[in-house]
């Protein structure tokens, strides 16, 4: 292996959105080396068979991937940086198929969910799959009649289908977050942020006194989400993402603050912010 180029894990096969981001993030400095699972992305990192690994976290229309967030949590990896992709989904089947020929899309849910109005606008009965190039690869292995696929455009080449319809989201703002996993810390940049996972006491006022930790010292969240705890039913943790670097004094103080008023937390890594044409307060 070329040590200049190191391997980067992904979920899915090759044409996979996940493989977009490795390009996005390295450019082509990077060997893609594709997974079954999420977890083995975690996995192929922890044991030394890549260097990084890209791991979906969020989607802007459909929402967290549980998943990932549990993987966060169990791991001892940490956030090396952060992608935000623009999603574009085109439907793909075996050549020769008509539009009209189709009634049933497989894809991954995230990706059936984000053009579930194109579905239900065209009478198509959703099937989830594992990811979708991996849809796209076994439908060219064995074509269906009346079965197509939701991917990228690239998986209709790469795996011989035909492009039937392309733009198929259901919203403009389609965007997925990736986190770049590694096993060091990345070198402080002009902008980051700060992930973390924290869990509060069952006292009143628990949560807000911990995020008053950051709201008196003027850090913007960008990010706040609960997840119920696999190990304490109906006991829940805190996903939080904020604006700054851990080593920044204002960032230190309300970590330190943080630690003093929670029952745990658990810092997932400060890097590098990403940034995307689509902004919040532009519209």
């Amino acid at each position: 292996m070329n040590q200049q180029i190191p391997r980067v894990a992904f979920q899915g096969e090759t044409g996979a959105y996940s493989e977009e981001a490795i390009r996005e993030f390295f450019g082509d400095n990077a060997e893609p080396a594709p997974c079954a699972v999420l977890r083995e992305v975690i996995a192929a990192v922890e044991q030394g068979e890549a260097k990084y690994g890209m791991l979906p976290i969020e989607n802007a229309v459909a929402g967290s991937v549980a998943s990932a967030y549990e993987l966060l949590m169990d791991c001892d990896l940490r956030i090396r940086g952060e992608v935000i992709l623009r999603v574009r989904h085109s439907l793909l089947a075996a050549k020769g198929t008509k539009k009209s020929d189709i009634k049933y899309v497989r894809s991954h849910p995230q990706a059936l969910a984000q053009c579930e109005n194109y579905l239900q606008r065209h009478g198509y009965e959703p099937v989830q799959a594992l990811d979708t190039a991996g849809a796209a690869r076994e439908l060219a292995e064995t074509p269906e009649p009346g079965v197509a696929v939701i991917a990228h455009k690239s998986a209709a080449e790469i795996y011989g289908l035909q492009v039937i319809d392309e733009g198929i989201e259901d919203l403009s703002f389609n965007y997925t977050r990736f986190f770049v996993l590694g096993t060091e810390d990345p070198p402080r940049a002009d902008k980051n942020k700060t992930s973390l996972v924290f869990a509060t006491r069952h006292v009143p006022a628990a949560l807000y006194k911990c995020l008053a930790e950051f709201s008196e010292r003027n850090i913007n969240l960008t990010k706040i989400e609960s997840r119920p705890r696999r190990n304490q039913p109906w006991q829940y943790v805190f996903y939080l993402d904020f604006e700054g670097h851990w080593q920044d004094p204002v960032c230190e103080a309300a970590l330190l603050g943080l630690l003093r008023q929670s029952s745990f937390v658990k810092m997932l890594g400060s890097y590098p912010a990403a940034t995307t044409a689509w902004q919040p307060n532009n519209h």
